[in-house]
């Protein structure tokens, strides 16, 4: 069994010294320039989020459509020979609940998150995405059938989140 540290090694330093300018530091801001992309795939899947509509990348080889697309199969290790659209519907594949924010701070309700199956995607092809609309997460089933929940189109910037979240979808009544 370990014993806790009660002290560090070393001469502690209270931020009053450095305040007062006993302690010598060094402030450096860099200016650091970069350029970032998104690569040929999700550069596409992004515009025509900004469009509403989901693209997918489709390999010839193995018929396989995948959501997000990428610039090649990892099934058959070929590039993807072209693209096509699938629904902003799918199925809940697995969801969490979870009552902690991205800053680490608590919320009174839950933020759930799910991966979603989307329709005319190939099996386990889809994202993760926000569920919304739902009362009691508890209702909440795996294999339940969702659909996406889209910003109106002159807030939509071309990002995941163009799409809200997805809500479930209502049965319709049989009569």
């Amino acid at each position: 069994m370990s014993e806790k540290i009660k002290r560090y090694l070393g001469e502690e330093v209270k931020a009053e010294e450095i305040k007062e300018g006993k302690i010598p530091i060094e402030k450096f801001k860099p200016k650091a320039k970069y350029a970032w992309s998104a690569g040929i795939a999700i550069s596409k899947f992004l515009e025509e989020l900004k469009k509403g509509r989901i693209i997918a990348s489709t390999c010839n080889k193995c018929g396989r459509i995948m959501v997000p697309p990428r610039i090649y199969c990892e099934l058959c290790f070929k590039p993807t020979d072209g693209w096509t659209y699938v629904k902003d519907t799918g199925t809940i594949n697995t969801f969490s609940a979870s009552y902690l924010a991205a800053d680490a701070t608590r919320l009174k309700e839950p933020i759930i998150v799910a991966i979603i199956d989307l329709d005319g995607a190939s099996e386990g092809m889809g994202i993760i995405h926000k569920i919304g609309e739902v009362e009691d997460w508890k209702q909440l089933k795996i294999g339940m059938k969702v659909e996406a929940v889209w910003k109106p189109p002159e807030e939509r910037e071309g990002a995941i989140t163009d799409i809200k979240y997805f809500k479930p979808v209502k049965e319709a009544a049989t009569l």
